[in-house]
């Protein structure tokens, strides 16, 4: 046993050197643009949050809150409207009336991403405003099939109380006046985060 020794410590010593440089150089051959990796532990405990507030798009009149910003030659002749891009800053507010105290903002863009049936693709942010919320986002995309009475979409992230958030989002038109475009949505947002 006691000549076993020194063969074995060699042994350990070898291998102990070899998988150090066998490790330095899988790290030499990571991404120029990663500059770090570490296992986390999950948090305990997760907060669930359900928000509701109504989301206003101003499509006309002196201060619209919706503008057309892209649209395809063939959206003429569309009756989906396939392929016009809409950029939005809409208010979200506590109750369905625009006099309701303000939330926050919806601000992104959606696209008319149906060509045989009218559905919005959704890519916003809710960047809220009040309270211990304020500056903290909550990011949602999906599809949005509007004539659907639900619509659910996906929450994909956020950003300050809201940070690696996840969940989804279910839509319901409140009102729409045909004559001006004017869409007011009951948004139910389901949110885990830390």
């Amino acid at each position: 046993m006691a000549k076993l020794f020194p063969i074995l410590t060699t042994f350990l010593l070898f291998f102990f050197f070899s998988s150090s440089s066998c490790w330095a150089h899988s790290e030499e051959q990571m991404s120029s643009f990663l500059r770090s990796e570490k296992r986390v532990e999950k948090a305990a405990y997760e907060t669930q949050s359900h928000f509701q507030f109504f989301w206003h798009d101003i499509v006309s009149g002196p201060s619209p809150t919706s503008v057309r910003v892209a649209q395809a030659p063939s959206e003429k002749n569309s009756t989906t409207s396939f392929g016009t891009i809409v950029m939005i800053d809409d208010p979200l507010t506590v109750g369905p009336n625009l006099s309701s105290p303000l939330v926050g903002h919806a601000q992104g863009l959606y696209s008319f991403a149906g060509k045989d049936s009218v559905g919005l693709l959704m890519a916003m942010t809710f960047v809220f405003a009040q309270g211990d919320y304020a500056n903290s986002t909550i990011v949602i995309m999906g599809r949005n099939d509007v004539f659907s009475q639900v619509r659910e979409m996906a929450v994909v992230g956020g950003s300050g109380l809201f940070r690696l958030a996840r969940g989804y989002a279910q839509a319901r038109t409140h009102t729409f006046d045909q004559t001006t475009g004017y869409t007011v949505v009951q948004y139910d947002v389901f949110v885990t985060h830390s």
